[in-house]
């Protein structure tokens, strides 16, 4: 009863691939009925071959699970070193930017603290004299100047200190005024040029120091 039942299974599985089986030639459906006979003989053999399949079988469906999750992992990986290359790029970027301003910095002159031939400055005047020629005494003295008479009717226009700073330059003007000079005041100059004082105190009353 026993084999009976193997070679009904044996031939149920058969029957399952009638389609696969008819492709074969006669030599393989020959060969296959042989092995089926023996698995009829040998049921144990075919009980282990049916495990062995599913063991089989559990391996590819776990191995499957595995690869897929290694794709997603690689795509993530791939995705950040994209990313990555992105930053690496922007940083290279910067460099090369810094660099550039680095030379251009180190090509460019240096500042000379003491040049207020450029921009606005504030000079104190302390008076304006006909009869008194100090002009040989303005080179080189850059908190003592003055303008030149234009004329013989012109007076000689004198000033003392240079400030980059309106309220510096005010309050050397009222130390002027308390040691005697009465006609001290305050006079802008724009690149060198004189100009008027509202044409360059616009802002400086906004920044009044306290106290002042």
């Amino acid at each position: 009863m026993k084999n009976r039942l193997i070679v009904f299974f044996c031939l149920a599985l058969m029957a399952a691939s009638t389609a696969s089986f008819a492709q074969l030639s006669k030599k393989e459906k020959k060969e296959w009925k042989k092995k089926a006979k023996e698995f009829a003989k040998n049921p144990a053999s075919l009980k282990q071959l049916t495990e062995d399949k599913q063991t089989a079988d559990n391996s590819v469906s776990d191995l499957s699970k595995q690869v897929k999750t290694l794709q997603t992992s690689v795509a993530e990986k791939d995705v950040r070193i994209t990313e990555l290359e992105d930053e690496i790029g922007q940083i290279r970027s910067q460099l090369s930017t810094a660099k550039a301003e680095l030379a251009q910095l180190k090509a460019a002159p240096p500042v000379n603290p003491m040049d207020f031939s450029k921009g606005v400055v504030f000079k104190v005047q302390i008076g304006a004299f006909k009869n008194k020629d100090l002009s040989k005494y303005f080179d080189n003295n850059p908190n003592f100047g003055g303008e030149a008479a234009k004329g013989e009717a012109e007076p000689q226009k004198l000033t003392i200190g240079v400030f980059r700073d309106y309220w510096e330059a005010d309050t050397f003007k009222k130390y002027m005024r308390d040691m005697g000079v009465k006609d001290a005041w305050i006079v802008p100059y724009r690149d060198g040029q004189r100009v008027e004082i509202k044409d360059v105190l616009e802002g400086v009353t906004a920044d009044k120091p306290a106290g002042k």
